[in-house]
C-alpha cells in the first residue's frame, strides 16, 4: 500500500497514515498477502477514487461499501468496473435510473465509471480492499476510520458538496457530515433487493446537477462512452 496521493488529499491526509489504526491496517494487508491471498484492487488502484478526484476538485460524492471481489473487477472507484468485466446489478439499476432520470442517457456497454470521477465525482468506498471471493473480508480493519476522515475533510473545508447515500449503510455516514454547508441527497441503494424501495425515481442525478448549476457549478456530464 502506497500513500502515494494526489497533492491535496495529501495535504489534509497525511497525519492519518502515521497513526497507530493505519500502521495495524499495513499489517494486516502484508499479513494477507505472506498468507497467500489476493487482494483487490491491485496496490496501485486502492487510492484510484483520491487520485483521480483532487480534493479541491470534488463536486459529488457517491459513496459504496466495499470493492467488488470478483477478479479484473474493482479498481478503487465505487461501483465502478472495469472495461471488458461484466456489469454488477447495481451499477445496472444505477443505468436504469439514469434512463429515466437524464434526457438522452443510454446505458454503456461496460461499467468503467472513471468519467464521472474525472469530473468531479468521488467514487468512495468505505472500505478500500478486500480478499478475493470474500465480500467484507476486510472491514472493521481501520479502512472504516480512514474514510470518515476523508468525509469529515470535505464537510470541514469544502462548501456546497453534494452527498449521494444510498441504503442504510451510507446514510449513517450523514453524521458526519455539515447539512448548513452541504446537500445530503438519500434513496434505497441500488442493489435489486432494495433498488424498488426507493431508488428508482430518486432523480438524483438530475437533481445534483440541479444544485451545481444553483451554485454557479458547472453539472456533471453523466454520460458514458
Amino acid at each position: 500500500m502506497s500513500a502515494a496521493l494526489e497533492p491535496g488529499w495529501l495535504a489534509v491526509l497525511e497525519e492519518e497514515f502515521n497513526k497507530d489504526y493505519m500502521k495495524s491496517l499495513k499489517a494486516f494487508l502484508t499479513e494477507e498477502k505472506q498468507k497467500g491471498h489476493q487482494v483487490f484492487p491491485k496496490g496501485s488502484d486502492i487510492f484510484n477514487a483520491l487520485n483521480t478526484t483532487p480534493f479541491d476538485k470534488v463536486k459529488v460524492v457517491i459513496l459504496g461499501q466495499d470493492p467488488y471481489h470478483g477478479n479484473n473487477q474493482a479498481h478503487g472507484l465505487s461501483f465502478s468496473v472495469q472495461k471488458g468485466v461484466a456489469i454488477p446489478p447495481s451499477l445496472k439499476n444505477i443505468y436504469k435510473e439514469l434512463e429515466t432520470d437524464i434526457e438522452g442517457f443510454q446505458a454503456p456497454q461496460h461499467g468503467n465509471l472513471m468519467q464521472w470521477a474525472e469530473q468531479g465525482v468521488l467514487l468512495l468506498n468505505a472500505t478500500l480492499t478486500v480478499r478475493a471471493s470474500e465480500a467484507g473480508s476486510h472491514q472493521n480493519r481501520g479502512w472504516e476510520i480512514f474514510t470518515d476522515e476523508i468525509i469529515k475533510a470535505l464537510s470541514q473545508k469544502r462548501e456546497h458538496l453534494i452527498f449521494l447515500l444510498w441504503g442504510k449503510y451510507a446514510q449513517q455516514k450523514a453524521t458526519l457530515i455539515d447539512e448548513k454547508k452541504h446537500y445530503v441527497l438519500t434513496a434505497a441503494h441500488p442493489s435489486p433487493f432494495s433498488a424498488y424501495n426507493g431508488f428508482f425515481g430518486s432523480k438524483h442525478f438530475s437533481k445534483a446537477n440541479q444544485l451545481l448549476v444553483q451554485n454557479n457549478l458547472t453539472p456533471i456530464d453523466w454520460t458514458i462512452r
